[in-house]
């Protein structure tokens, strides 16, 4: 099975290009080592929809750009449903077959949209930075201190370089032979939304709720159901 994320886009305020978001959340998991078989969500909500997020777990009533809901406990070995449940009656899996659960990012475009220009630059620019931060705060990194901020930032702009935004490849002299242009490849399918993917009303039971970008404290969140 490997990495699989799960991504539902909630809003229709920016476009979101899931199948790329998937691709890069997929890309850094497997840079940053993650063992074996892992689940992730992603959820892309508007602003009423994030506001309502920030207050309950963090007491603030204002939308920010992007929350990370880590798995804190040991890790989860049950089936991805709606309430954090069990695999459900019938399955005789072994508990060692069944996948890591990371947590969940949940990420607001309009925020992302308007905050572009005085942070990453442009729209996808900015989404490409709050997945990656999103991803770094489940896999344990934080920004508590200077020195832990410093090397989070770093750990971003290297995952970044390496696949969202490559070095360009160096100009040809003009002594050079002519480069023959790329004919254009079409483009592919967007990924399909996972329908039954975690209501916001029924926001996942995590342990914790650290936010990240502009909401940068703790707080915690409900205990999880038992598996």
């Amino acid at each position: 099975m490997g990495i699989e994320v799960f991504v539902a886009d909630e809003q229709n305020d920016q476009p979101v290009d899931t199948m790329r978001w998937v691709r890069l959340a997929e890309l850094v998991l497997l840079e940053e080592g993650v063992p074996g078989d892992a689940e992730l969500s992603m959820l892309f909500v508007d602003e009423e929809a994030m506001t309502d997020l920030n207050k309950r777990f963090l007491g603030k009533d204002s939308p920010t750009d992007v929350l990370a809901f880590p798995i804190d406990e040991e890790p989860v070995e049950g089936g991805r449903s709606p309430d954090s449940g069990g695999t459900g009656p019938g399955d005789t899996s072994e508990p060692s077959d069944m996948p890591t659960v990371l947590g969940d990012v949940v990420i607001c475009p309009s925020v992302a949209h308007r905050n572009a220009p005085e942070h990453a630059g442009t729209y996808d620019d900015e989404v490409a930075l709050l997945i990656v931060h999103g991803l770094l705060h489940l896999l344990g990194m934080d920004h508590e201190d200077d020195e832990e901020a410093e090397a989070m930032e770093e750990r971003e702009q290297a995952l970044l370089t390496k696949f969202h935004r490559p070095p360009k490849p160096a100009t040809a002299d003009s002594s050079d032979e002519p480069v023959e242009p790329v004919e254009s490849v079409e483009p592919v399918g967007s990924v399909p939304v996972v329908e039954g993917a975690p209501a916001l009303e029924g926001a996942p039971a995590l342990e914790g709720a650290p936010a990240l970008g502009e909401a940068q404290e703790q707080a915690p969140a409900p205990a999880s159901p038992d598996s």
